[in-house]
């Protein structure tokens, strides 16, 4: 599905966040990245996804890693996922499915026998050039933390 390969350069972004902030990834040159894209806020497979990232958040960041999630949810829809669950990060609403397809996310599902467009749920970690460093397109829901740190030796 992912039309981008690791070591090619991040597409650049710029979206609103549950706060009506702007998020750009070049806020976060000399940091790493954790861009992770999901379906739907409050569905069971992307609330356990978001809890993990956010039970983790303090190891994360303490290798100098930022999550941003990014869904094609409203503001108010990711304000309410972010309050009820209590997450420390920022999830972009990309209603217009901008950055969704920048990162070629945006495709082709199967869902009980119907197929219909909709974001599939990959995770790419940007480096802190602005490289993608690796993709993940089989998701863990339950441990994507542990996906990542893997992937980066931590």
């Amino acid at each position: 599905m992912t039309h981008l390969k690791e070591g090619d350069p991040a597409p650049a972004f710029e979206g609103i966040d549950q706060n009506g902030q702007t998020i750009k990834l070049s806020d976060h040159a000399g940091k790493k990245v954790v861009l992770y894209f999901y379906p739907k806020d409050n569905t069971p497979g992307c609330t356990a996804e978001a809890c993990d990232f956010r039970d983790r958040d303090k190891e994360l960041a303490g290798h100098g890693i930022q999550v941003i999630g990014v869904s094609a949810d409203s503001e108010k829809s990711h304000k309410k996922f972010v309050d009820k669950f209590d997450l420390p990060f920022p999830l972009i609403a990309d209603t217009e499915h901008e950055v969704i397809k920048a990162y070629g996310v945006w495709g082709k599902k199967k869902f009980m026998g119907r197929e219909y467009d909709g974001i599939h749920r990959e995770t790419f970690i940007i480096d802190e050039k602005g490289t993608i460093e690796k993709i993940f397109t089989k998701v863990k829901t339950k441990e994507p933390t542990a996906q990542v740190l893997e992937a980066l030796g931590l």
